[in-house]
C-alpha cells in the first residue's frame, strides 16, 4: 500500500520546473500530483508519477538531484469531515504527519489525499481498520 514519491532539489531560477515536466515527458511519465514547497534560492517539487522508477532514472540522467520515499494515498469522502476522521485516527495511534498534500484524481465524491508519515506501515494498518481507504500504489500509478 506504500506509493512511490519523487523529490527533485530545484535552483529558484526560471525554466526549472518547465526542465523537469519537459523531460519526464519524453520519457513518457504521467505526473499525477505535485506539490512545490519553495524558500528563496531553491524548491523541493514532490511528484507521484506512473513509472517512479523511470522518473527517477531520467531527472538524475538529466542533472537534477532526486530522491525517492513512501508515502501513502488515501481517499478521503468528498464531506464534511471526511479528512478529520482520517486525521484522528492517526492522532489516536501517535503517527506523526511529515507534509500532506491533496491531488486531483479519477475518484467520484472523493478527495485523494498524499501523506508522508514517520511509520506509514503502521499507519495503513490503522487506517484501514478504521475503514478508512487506502489506495495501493497500482492504483495511484494509473490516476
Amino acid at each position: 500500500m506504500l506509493v512511490k514519491q519523487i523529490s527533485v532539489f530545484l535552483e529558484n531560477k526560471s525554466g526549472r520546473l518547465a526542465e523537469v515536466t519537459r523531460v519526464l515527458a519524453e520519457s513518457n511519465v504521467d505526473i499525477s500530483a505535485l506539490s512545490i514547497a519553495d524558500t528563496t534560492d531553491f524548491g523541493i517539487l514532490r511528484l507521484i508519477v506512473n513509472d517512479p522508477e523511470t522518473a527517477e532514472k531520467t531527472l538524475k540522467d538529466n542533472g537534477f538531484t532526486v530522491s525517492c520515499c513512501d508515502v501513502i494515498a488515501v481517499s478521503v469522502p468528498d464531506k464534511p469531515g471526511g479528512l478529520a476522521k482520517v486525521l484522528s485516527v492517526l492522532e489516536t495511534e501517535s503517527i506523526d504527519i511529515e507534509y500532506m498534500y491533496a491531488f486531483v484524481g479519477k475518484a467520484e465524491n472523493e478527495a485523494l489525499v498524499i501523506f508522508r508519515l514517520d511509520n506509514p506501515e503502521k499507519a495503513v494498518e490503522m487506517l484501514e481498520k478504521a475503514g478508512v481507504k487506502v489506495l495501493s500504489s497500482d492504483k495511484v500509478y494509473k490516476l
